[in-house]
């Protein structure tokens, strides 16, 4: 039994990664992908709509959470004639980018596609935002100012 849960939490753990990286890649970029993809036919379970939700922080990320503000999600739902459900959730008004981003999940999801989606898909987007995180970083790194070469002038 444990093993089957194991299983189950890994395949949850991945598929929350896959729709992780599908969320924050750009919107071209995301079609770019798709469109080199085969196009499945699906159903819309819920077409692409576009809604508020609240964003909560903690001060110093670790003290009492407080409501920062609202931002703007739209998610869409498909189900593939094959029978998986994707389910896409995307910061902005972009209803394409949540579409795509809902059949690329369902399509991960069949064993058949999962490894073309991987390769294909999944694995250059995430590529291109730790290339992006990156940059970013170093940029953010070369305005560090090190307080610790002061020195008191009484030794």
């Amino acid at each position: 039994m444990t093993d089957y849960s194991q299983t189950a939490n890994s395949a949850q753990v991945a598929r929350q990664k896959t729709m992780a990286v599908l969320a924050a890649a750009p919107a071209e970029a995301v079609a770019e992908k798709f469109g080199a993809l085969p196009t499945p036919a699906y159903d819309l379970v819920r077409k692409p709509e576009t809604g508020l939700v609240m964003v909560r922080g903690r001060m110093g990320g670790t003290g009492s959470p407080f409501n920062l503000g609202e931002v703007t999600v739209t998610r869409c739902v498909v189900r593939l004639e094959t029978g998986e459900t994707g389910n896409a959730y995307s910061l902005g008004r972009d209803k394409q980018k949540a579409l795509q981003s809902a059949v690329i999940d369902a399509l991960w999801q069949r064993d058949e596609t999962r490894a073309r989606i991987e390769t294909e898909v999944i694995a250059p987007l995430a590529a291109a935002q730790e290339q992006s995180d990156a940059a970013v970083k170093d940029e953010t790194e070369a305005t560090k100012v090190n307080f610790f070469t002061m020195v008191r002038g009484d030794n």
